[in-house]
């Protein structure tokens, strides 16, 4: 059958829905250590263009802070410590910090930092140096590795219609799909099912084409069935995000063997009028978290559930002439467990005093952040995944 270039792209976008892997965890020293190990599920929230960490985790006694952002700095911010306080519109974060179950790193970056969205976040995603490039991410690496026997490809999950890099190994992908129904529905579509079972043609990239098709319409149903198995009563908003975490909820709650999930909110590039988009943003991740970590205690899960939270890049330390702030360098991430080890603010706030042109200086490399996830919490070889040596952190 002729393949034309319309339905070309029509498959193309069914086929974008990618997959991957399963069965890993090497044994530890005692076996409820390995049975606590192997329960364990990353949750990533990336905060696509660049959140403000200055306006998220606030400097409230620096004269700095309120000296170079007169009109948009936060003036009643929720106090976490003497120092510091965060976005009210992060309010249940708040609760969180103060059960004991959130842990913020501050000044996180990498050497010779890039004020491209995309470049940055490709160097976030990857955990590569900023001088190289490199086509798989660090979640794809662990797929690679943590990989063996895959009965179902779905060790991994973005929510989302394309797949990000983080999730691209050498060997394995993740899966890609924004809704469990919708992909199923798709897949069970005549058209796409005589175009797995017939193709005849020549050529490496038509025939993965086809071979991802075939996994798609194959796990389709798996997915489909896995996020309707433990269905939610948790009232969730109805925000894009807000659906996206019911999603991962009804999911982790399912025998699914997902160990990663990923999800994207934004964008952050606030230029103009930061503050009303921010706590805009700020107020739908609130309500979804919110929603999320009730859901998971109901379930008694949360103890085994990291959410993560990372953005490519901050933003300068002065304020613009548009009540905005321009692409920065270091930032902060979030981490909200009720397994952690260490909670509330890990290190010293941003000094605002000793500066790169206007911008923040980085402490904390993001790389040894991955490691630390990777090594302590989903127990792999970080290392042999990042070719990180330079030890890990200990609040999980």
């Amino acid at each position: 059958m002729i393949l034309k270039r319309r339905e070309f792209l029509k498959v193309s976008s069914l086929a974008a829905a990618s997959f991957m892997l399963p069965n890993f965890l090497k044994a530890m020293t005692y076996e409820n250590a390995v049975e606590e190990q192997k329960n364990r599920i990353l949750v990533v929230l990336q905060f696509s263009g660049g959140n403000d960490g200055l306006n998220t985790i606030i400097p409230m006694r620096n004269d700095i802070y309120f000296k170079e952002r007169q009109t948009i700095s936060i003036k009643n911010a929720l106090k976490l410590t003497d120092e510091a306080g965060i976005n009210p519109a992060l309010s249940f974060f708040k609760e969180l910090y103060d059960n004991g179950e959130m842990a913020v790193l501050n000044n996180v970056g990498y050497p010779n930092p890039d004020k491209s969205h995309f470049r940055s976040m490709d160097i976030w995603q990857s955990a590569s140096d900023s001088k190289d490039f490199v086509e798989t991410g660090w979640i794809g690496r662990y797929l690679d590795e943590a990989c063996y026997n895959c009965d179902h490809p779905t060790q991994a999950l973005e929510v989302d219609d394309m797949l990000s890099l983080a999730m691209k190994g050498e060997k394995k992908k993740a899966f890609a799909f924004k809704d469990p129904k919708k992909m199923y529905d798709t897949s069970k579509e005549k058209y796409f099912k005589t175009l797995a079972e017939n193709h005849n043609h020549d050529g490496e990239t038509v025939d993965y084409l086809y071979q991802t098709l075939g996994s798609t319409i194959n796990n389709a149903g798996y997915i489909f069935d896995k996020s309707k198995a433990k269905s939610t009563t948790e009232d969730y908003p109805k925000s894009a995000l807000g659906k996206d975490f019911k999603t991962v909820a009804s999911l982790i709650k399912s025998d699914i063997n997902t160990k990663v999930y990923y999800l994207q909110v934004g964008s952050f590039d606030t230029h103009i009028n930061q503050n009303q988009r921010q706590e805009k943003l700020f107020g739908d991740i609130n309500d979804a978290v919110k929603a999320f970590v009730a859901d998971l205690k109901k379930n008694n899960l949360f103890d085994q559930v990291l959410l993560m939270t990372f953005s490519e890049f901050g933003r300068r330390v002065s304020q613009n002439a548009s009540n905005g702030t321009d692409h920065g360098t270091a930032n902060q991430m979030f981490f909200l467990s009720g397994g952690l080890k260490k909670k509330g603010v890990l290190n010293a706030l941003p000094d605002l005093q000793n500066l790169n042109d206007g911008d923040l200086i980085y402490t904390e490399d993001f790389r040894k952040v991955y490691a630390t996830v990777l090594k302590n919490w989903l127990n792999a070889d970080s290392t042999k995944i990042l070719g990180w040596k330079n030890g890990v952190y200990d609040f999980v």
